[in-house]
């Protein structure tokens, strides 16, 4: 078996000294993307995860219990965005003895795809900011 704590440290000797100090702290440096209309949150990493979520599950019951959320909340959510946007995001059918499901519309699909995109090259226009944060974090011995 391979000593994690080796692993990880053999693994950050090999980055830059920002990056390797980040690497050793432990932390998962990530920026968080929020777009907002007016007072309102419109999407963000919530919403975003939870459009995720039925995207793979086709289901949002099932996509709200991946993020520990009561199915209340994810139908909220999800009826807040498909009153926001000019067409639904996701389309849901009643359950029953057959069950029920929900798929993303095509403008959820673009909008979903959008918002990750989004969220990529945020990311990197920042690397360089994380790193220079994170060389300047002091390291508890």
């Amino acid at each position: 078996m391979i000593d994690a704590a080796v692993s990880r440290r053999d693994a950050c000797e090999a980055l830059g000294p920002p990056a390797k100090r980040r690497c050793a702290l432990g932390e998962d440096t990530s920026i968080s993307l929020r777009i907002e209309l007016g007072s309102d949150t419109l999407l963000g990493p919530g919403k975003a995860a939870l459009l995720s979520g039925i995207r793979d599950t086709g289901s949002i019951a099932a996509a709200g219990r991946r993020m520990g959320m009561s199915y209340k909340r994810a139908w909220y959510l999800i009826d807040t965005l498909n009153k926001a946007f000019q067409e639904p995001l996701v389309s849901a059918s009643k359950g029953g003895r057959r069950g029920g499901g929900a798929v993303l519309t095509g403008t959820g699909d673009a909008i979903l795809d959008s918002y990750l995109r989004m969220e990529r090259l945020a990311s990197e226009a920042v690397a360089g900011e994380l790193d220079l944060l994170a060389s300047l974090m002091k390291v508890d011995s």
